[in-house]
């Protein structure tokens, strides 16, 4: 591996971690072999917190089936939350005379689709989460080198996705708890506290299913962010970094990372988006195929139901597409960082003879270039300095080494990809178009015929 711009002791072996995921070792004075992988820092510690944490929440909700017991019990208790209950609830509740007769049709469906979402959720994402751990999994493995430098990124990113459940769950609960009220009030029958019974049971399947399903989006939204923070971090490398083949070994590792994410999510973002598309599609049938009146009794569970299952398609289309722009857009700051240390190589010789700091300020300030990137996914814009650095733009040598990364990186772009496909904007508009396509024939055959 090509040297990097930080300086590494002589003991230390040269095959240890690219500088992307290096950390500033020698700036430690506690620190004077650099041995970062084999010590514990603070910000280590509250890193192993949050995962910790987030590991007990995956165990709470059965994700975490590494043994025989705890796959019996997770898949145990999914079958009698998801399934049994709400079924057998719906059995005993039934009244063949009364408007439960109708809601008891409608939410049968609902309960189906609700639980198999659930189910390929836990299946999916125990898969992985058994293989890998929650460390490899999130791409925060300790011995790769990089978790002191980014260790306070990754507690933001990891608490701010648990934040995200909870504002994407809470309004769709109290939405739900509402209408239980008065789905209650209005085919009220028995005592009182067999409708409370009836209630609490219904909320407590919903939010099972609803939770296990939302985390396992918001799981694959935390995966492409912290993926994220690593492209950010390559921006930077690319800005001070001369090194072309360090910065190709770079990009190959990102690819990598991205390829191995898409692999484990595919068949999860597959089967998401398949019944979805179906749920929603037989409650349009039931609904506008339903010849009676549509009331919030009777089909408010039909809104619930699909605000959550959209929510889960959003989170997922989105943190891909955002990933996916973010590395595409790699090509065009590398176009510009290539052109800006082509076109000033008299500018760069003037800066390495000046004596001034005044003028060294100067050039510099004047050498900055700020791209406003178009893409709405993106946080903010991204300064692209002017590299100073006479080597880049030397001789002719450096030019087409620099001209080869341009080139890689634009045959290279990379991305979250199922099956081939990646998941950006143009794939998102294929999928709006057909999903109308599909509308527009359902309401057809049923409002028309």
């Amino acid at each position: 591996m090509a040297e990097t711009h930080i300086q590494a002791v002589e003991s230390e072996p040269e095959n240890e971690a690219t500088p992307l995921l290096l950390t500033e070792q020698t700036e430690n004075p506690e620190n004077p072999e650099g041995k970062a992988a084999n010590c514990t820092y603070p910000d280590d510690t509250h890193l192993a917190k949050a995962l910790e944490r987030l590991e007990f929440f995956l165990i709470l909700l059965g994700f975490n089936q590494s043994s025989v017991p705890r796959l019996v019990l997770s898949w145990g208790f999914f079958s009698v939350l998801a399934l049994a209950l709400p079924l057998l609830i719906l059995q005993l509740s039934d009244c063949a005379a009364c408007e439960a007769a109708q809601i008891k049709s409608f939410e049968i469906g609902i309960v189906i689709s609700q639980a198999c979402l659930a189910a390929a959720a836990l299946l999916c994402l125990s898969h992985n989460l058994r293989k890998y751990g929650v460390r490899k999994f999130l791409f925060v493995d300790r011995y790769a080198g990089h978790e002191e430098r980014f260790s306070q990124q990754y507690i933001h990113k990891i608490s701010g996705s648990l934040r995200l459940l909870v504002l994407w769950v809470l309004p769709c609960f109290i939405l739900k708890t509402a209408r239980e009220v008065f789905r209650i009030l209005y085919v009220h029958r028995g005592s009182w506290w067999e409708s409370a019974a009836i209630l609490l049971a219904f909320l407590l399947s919903w939010t099972y299913v609803t939770v296990v399903f939302l985390s396992a989006c918001v799981l694959f939204h935390l995966v492409c962010n912290l993926q994220i923070i690593h492209f950010d971090d390559y921006v930077k490398l690319l800005e001070r970094e001369p090194d072309v083949s360090l910065l190709i070994n770079e990009h190959v590792l990102l690819r990598y990372n991205l390829s191995k994410i898409s692999h484990r999510f595919r068949m999860y973002l597959l089967l998401e988006f398949v019944i979805v598309t179906g749920s929603q599609f037989a409650t349009l049938f039931q609904t506008t195929g339903y010849t009676g009146i549509i009331t919030y009794v009777n089909s408010a569970d039909f809104v619930v139901s699909s605000i959550v299952q959209v929510s889960g398609v959003i989170l997922c289309l989105y943190a891909a597409a955002k990933i996916s722009h973010r590395a595409e857009s790699i090509g065009s700051l590398a176009s510009t960082w290539h052109a800006l240390a082509t076109c000033s190589t008299d500018e760069a010789s003037q800066i390495r003879y000046s004596t001034g700091m005044g003028n060294m300020e100067a050039a510099n300030i004047s050498s900055s270039f700020y791209m406003n990137s178009s893409e709405s996914d993106l946080e903010s814009g991204l300064f692209i300095v002017e590299p100073t650095n006479v080597q880049l733009a030397s001789d002719m040598s450096s030019y087409h080494k620099r001209e080869a990364l341009v080139m890689y990186l634009q045959s290279n772009p990379g991305g979250i990809t199922i099956f081939g496909y990646t998941v950006n904007r143009g794939l998102i508009n294929t999928i709006f178009f057909i999903q109308l396509s599909l509308i527009t024939f359902v309401l057809g055959m049923t409002l028309v015929l």
